[in-house]
């Protein structure tokens, strides 16, 4: 039971349709681009085609479009990124399959800041095999690092 396959156990099969969340980003390569979101994220595949996919990131609707020619490099990237805030024990979780994973490539390495405060977030960036950057993270206290 996969994490990004709670939007399916949602009850998206039910008569009543909750907005769903929807993403599409390029990749350069679709077999690449599963093996890191499928297999060591461990997100749910949807539908497939030739040149697109789709996986379940977390209810998210992430379309992965394979077309490498439209990919830019990471210094044009600037601070674009997408993510998924989690509770403690799955950003634990994922946060240890990242590291114990040899060909991940960390923007930024498991961090905690405000330490002892409301605002408390322990949060990591990896970029995918194309080099789109995602973002995990946690809160101590969700309603306090989230409050205006």
């Amino acid at each position: 039971d996969s994490p990004c396959s709670k939007i399916i156990q949602a009850g998206l099969c039910q008569e009543s349709w909750n907005p769903v969340l929807h993403l599409s980003i390029v990749v350069a390569d679709l077999d690449d681009a599963r093996g890191f979101y499928v297999d060591m994220l461990g997100c749910t595949q949807g539908r497939v085609h030739a040149a697109w996919m789709d996986v379940w990131f977390w209810g998210l609707q992430l379309t992965l479009q394979q077309r490498p020619d439209q990919l830019l490099p990471g210094e044009r990237q600037g601070v674009r990124h997408f993510g998924v805030t989690l509770e403690a024990e799955e950003f634990s979780t994922v946060a240890a399959r990242l590291e114990g994973t040899f060909d991940v490539v960390w923007i930024d390495r498991v961090a905690t800041e405000h330490l002892g405060t409301p605002r408390q977030q322990t949060k990591c960036k990896v970029a995918d095999p194309s080099g789109n950057v995602i973002e995990f993270k946690t809160y101590l206290d969700p309603e306090a690092a989230l409050a205006h």
